[in-house]
């Protein structure tokens, strides 16, 4: 009997689980090898690995922990009957050498079942049970067949190979339990024409499976027994959406042979397999459209482009949106922080509370505590009334303190205690308020330097710098530049009333040559000012500002221009590839390019088949 798991409290009570060799991993999310639907369990919640008898399990900084027997653990070696929980499940583990262990684990009801009546559909009166299903151990695997097939999430797309062999691996080690088989292999059609399979998983002794037995199978759909004086070979497609998806292939000789009833068995699992497969095939669907969704919403907020990097910044706000960590934003003037603050905040549990925005930098000392804080009637001379501060109007929502670094000595002072504490005083008043807000800061400062030099308090600098997010210029994101042109034309040609059917080349070639040293800020005004003055229905060079016409030297045409940049990329492109052995992970990496974006490069600037030429040289 293999290590295993057994579940006896949570949503799976009942349900046993093999634990193979190596890493096997537990979370509330589809791409575990055991997807926990608790909601006391992470998304990635802990491994066991396993190495021969050995089993270790480590929990992966999940919120609430992982218990062995009552203590919460970082790693732990596990031993029989350990008892392990997460959230609201516990699971005893067994190591496999005591069955009787196993049975004492679990509660069954028997049922007592005719079996010429149960099978005779199928035309298997003759069918002996106890050479299929020894015992109520057998009946046990085929639940773990069931309950691990359909564990498995997200197993349909091609590029997701390591979750296929995953389950390819556990598959073949539970049906070598089943079936009387001396070796299994789960076999998958190959993209090479000269071979004809691809091996996912095996166990037992080294074969070579019969390439023409595997090719009728694809062809007529078939399960097959063949059998003679010396070996038995069973195999049976499994097929998803009409589509054969792998092939469960196994050998027995000697004494271990396979029969008819096998054979039906066999097929029956193939089928549980192929409901399995399409209805994780579903599941990758549905997190495909959630994921476009969620790129919908971020371009509705703003987030407009498509440059590694901010692709890189809009995964860092989806993680740290829905904590209640303080947030320090950096960056250059016009970069868009108050957007990102936004964007935090209308991801998180607090959407719907305010967002409160203060810009430090617009008010003196005097009026700045009083819009932060408040006051009370009488507290200063104009002061008739009692007037609750910025900060506590933001009560359940976000406070978003814009140019941070300009904050007085006594103001950083002030709300380093507000940090501490969540709670103030208004000004003139004696007692304390308390706070339930998240702050997000921003700057365009050094504030580790400025902390350095005594220019702004270490202390609040520290508080502030629990997360960081950085706002990268314009300048480092060119791909960025021409889709926040077309949005802000499409944009500003609405709020005027004016038809914009797009941007001129020759305007294209002097917006993508600017620094843009305002950033998105200088874009858009730059664009505002072109759908006002201009009089045609394209966005012509003559439109756009002076600044940003000069920094293109010379009469060269935006054709020969952007053939230049175009040939430029594609050179630098082959080289990445000629340098990383044409690994497209590694060129994406020599690039500093996201592996998805440089997929898109590729077909953008139509060097595949030149990609192609290079390898086979």
């Amino acid at each position: 009997m293999n290590p295993c798991l057994v579940a006896i409290e949570g949503p799976l009570t009942g349900h046993t689980f093999s634990l193979p060799d190596g890493d096997w991993t537990i979370g509330r999310g589809a791409q575990n090898h055991l997807d926990l639907p608790d909601k006391g369990c992470s998304r990635n919640q802990c491994v066991i690995k396993r190495s021969g008898r050995a089993m270790e399990v480590v929990d992966l900084n999940s919120h609430n922990g992982t218990l062995v027997n009552g203590q919460k653990i970082t790693e732990h070696e596990l031993a029989d009957n350990d008892r392990l929980q997460i959230g609201a499940s516990v699971f005893v583990f067994h190591d496999g050498d005591d069955q009787s262990a196993l049975d004492s684990s679990l509660t069954y009801h028997t049922i007592d079942l005719n079996t010429s009546e149960f099978f005779s559909d199928a035309g298997l009166e003759d069918l002996d049970l106890d050479q299929v299903l020894q015992s109520n151990q057998n009946l046990r695997l085929l639940m773990r067949v069931s309950t691990l097939l359909h564990s498995f999430r997200a197993l349909h797309d091609a590029q997701n190979t390591e979750a296929q062999t995953s389950l390819a691996r556990h598959v073949i080690g539970l049906f070598m339990e089943i079936l009387p088989a001396e070796s299994g292999r789960v076999l998958a059609a190959s993209p090479d024409p000269a071979a004809p399979y691809v091996v996912l998983a095996q166990a037992g002794n080294p074969f070579e499976a019969d390439a023409a037995l595997v090719a009728r199978l694809s062809t007529e759909r078939i399960a097959i027994l063949l059998s003679d004086e010396v070996t038995s070979t069973l195999a049976a497609p499994i097929i998803s959406r009409n589509e054969i998806e792998a092939i469960l292939y196994f050998t027995a000789s000697g004494r271990k042979v396979f029969r008819d009833q096998h054979l039906q068995l066999l097929t029956a699992l193939a089928g549980m397999a192929g409901i399995a497969w399409e209805n994780a095939a579903m599941i990758e669907w549905l997190h495909a459209e959630n994921d476009l969704l969620r790129e919908q919403v971020r371009v509705e907020h703003g987030m407009i482009g498509g440059s590694a990097r901010l692709k890189d910044l809009q995964k860092q706000i989806s993680r740290v949106a829905p904590s209640n960590s303080t947030v320090l934003i950096l960056g250059e003037s016009g970069t868009g922080k108050e957007l990102i603050a936004r964007a935090i905040h209308r991801n998180s549990p607090r959407s719907a509370g305010p967002f409160v925005a203060i810009n430090c930098a617009a008010l003196t000392d005097t009026l700045l505590e009083s819009e932060l804080f408040g006051y009370e009637k009488g507290a200063f001379t104009g002061a008739v009334s009692q007037r609750k501060g910025k900060l506590e109007t933001a009560q359940g929502g976000t406070v978003f303190l814009d140019e941070i670094g300009e904050l007085s000595p006594l103001l950083q002072a002030k709300l380093l205690r507000v940090l501490q504490e969540r709670e103030l005083q208004r000004v003139g008043g004696t007692e304390n308020i308390k706070l339930d807000i998240r702050v997000i800061a921003a700057t365009n400062r050094d504030l580790a330097e400025a902390a350095g030099k005594g220019a702004f308090r270490p202390d609040l600098y520290y508080r502030l710098n629990v997360v960081t997010l950085m706002a990268a210029p314009l300048r480092q994101r060119p791909e960025d530049i021409l889709p926040l042109a077309e949005h802000f034309a499409k944009k500003f040609s609405q709020q005027c009333g004016r038809r914009i059917a797009g941007i001129s080349p020759q305007a294209k070639a002097y917006l993508q040559s600017h620094s843009w040293p305002g950033n998105v800020r200088e874009l858009e005004n730059a664009i505002e000012r072109a759908v006002v003055l201009g009089v045609e229905e394209t966005i012509l060079p003559e439109d756009l500002p002076e600044t940003v016409r000069e920094e293109r030297h010379g009469e060269i045409s935006a054709t020969l221009y952007e053939e230049a940049v175009e040939n430029a990329k594609k050179q630098v492109v082959l080289r990445a590839f000629e340098q990383a052995g044409y690994e497209h992970d590694r060129a994406a990496k020599l690039l500093g390019l996201h592996p998805n974006y440089l997929h898109r490069l590729i077909r953008a600037l139509d060097i595949r088949e030149d990609l192609k030429s290079a390898r086979s040289r």
